[in-house]
């Protein structure tokens, strides 16, 4: 479905929200040599630049899980009842009727990067805020959001991106609905805990974790790298952040790193532009840290991966040990067999109240989140083509 050019972006002063994404499929390709590590190191780039987990560690955390692991917070199984949740997909039941998480079942991790909320510039502690007894209603934001779907033949990895102003019915702390907004409204409202709620309702898959990255992180992350070199095909302008992006290619670190992957003044198609963005500087970081043997240099590794892990919070049933298991079953993947979807636009609209936002394309949505549950996200991307959106080559995502 194409979409029309979106609408003047609003004032940002009603409810934390607004975003997109154009869907995208990675590919780095990697050479299957030398030891296990070196075979699949680009999982652990991968994971970790995706901001996804401590997997961002792969190997290396199952050697060093003992010296560093990610902070931890109330998970989902802790706050929500069974009852309103979706559930648990076909063959994912143990024994005693529990959901089990280790190789040879799939997968569901919600992923959000945590932006300070209506605090912004005051250096929220995002550990401190998670971890509260009540959550506080605007104290942080979750702008990027990504499903990773891993599943059970772990031959696959999926990283679906959901616009964040797509306009659902958001859920709170106890799984009731508390009306339409912004879908980013839930995380910021009602914290984790509505968070997952709302998108578990949105697309009646149940999430087995919760992982967020605070977005501050990714200047720490890039920098720890020594820069990511981009490629940026046109100039614009984003007054927003007070940016210029000239023509060329740019190596991107701390500060202009973070403007880069926030940048969606000035491109064509806003929040949708900004996520295609996202995924290419991930894919950027992905081949630098292989060409350049980024593993292979402990100094560099270590700041990396200390980088990710001080900015990681996950929930607490996503243990090192079951980190460390997921890394090791996921042992056969290739890169190109990580895609990248998102969650198709039907159209832009208004609010009563004159808010844009996103209106998803019902029925292609459902046919992504049955691809999901069905384990047939391949056939999906191959049935919508162009309009599953496959990421652009580098040199033309602007």
């Amino acid at each position: 479905m194409t979409a029309a050019t979106p609408p003047p972006t609003p004032g940002e002063g009603q409810s934390p929200a607004s975003g997109s994404g154009s869907s995208a499929m990675a590919a780095s390709g990697t050479t299957s040599t030398g030891n296990w590590f070196v075979r699949h190191k680009w999982w652990t780039a991968a994971v970790s630049l995706l901001l996804v987990l401590a997997l961002g560690a792969g190997g290396w955390l199952y050697y060093l899980n003992e010296l560093i692991e990610p902070q931890s917070f109330a998970g989902p199984s802790q706050t929500l009842s069974d009852e309103s949740r979706p559930r648990i997909a076909v063959g994912n039941v143990g024994g005693r009727g529990e959901p089990v998480d280790d190789g040879g079942q799939s997968l569901n991790i919600l992923l959000g990067g945590a932006d300070n909320g209506d605090n912004d510039g005051d250096n929220v502690d995002t550990g401190a805020a998670l971890a509260a007894p009540e959550w506080e209603n605007g104290k942080l934001r979750s702008d990027t959001i990504m499903i990773m779907h891993i599943p059970a033949g772990r031959q696959q990895a999926y990283l679906i991106s959901i616009p964040r102003d797509s306009y659902v019915t958001i859920y709170d702390e106890q799984g009731k609905p508390r009306g339409e907004d912004k879908i980013n409204a839930a995380f910021s409202r009602y914290g984790p805990t509505g968070y997952i709620s709302t998108i578990e309702h949105l697309t009646d898959l149940r999430m087995d974790h919760l992982a967020i990255v605070d977005w501050t992180g990714f200047k720490d992350i890039s920098t720890a790298l020594g820069g990511v070199e981009v490629f940026i095909p046109e100039a614009i302008n984003d007054d927003s952040q007070g940016v210029t992006w000239e023509r060329g290619y740019e190596t991107l670190e701390g500060s202009r790193a973070l403007a880069y992957v926030r940048t969606r003044y000035g491109l064509e198609n806003g929040d949708f532009d900004r996520i295609a963005r996202q995924q290419n500087f991930m894919r950027a970081m992905m081949e630098k840290m292989l060409d350049q043997g980024v593993f292979s240099d402990p100094i560099t590794f270590a700041k990396m991966l200390q980088a990710v892990v001080d900015n990681l919070y996950v929930d607490d049933g996503l243990t090192p040990d079951k980190i460390r298991d997921l890394t090791l079953s996921l042992r056969g993947l290739e890169s190109d067999d990580v895609v990248f979807v998102t969650a198709p636009l039907g159209r832009y609209s208004e609010t009563d109240s004159g808010s844009s936002i996103v209106l998803l394309a019902k029925k292609q949505t459902s046919a992504l989140w049955d691809a999901v549950r069905e384990e047939k996200l391949r056939r999906y991307v191959r049935r919508f083509g162009d309009e599953s959106g496959a990421l652009k080559d580098p040199k033309k995502v602007n």
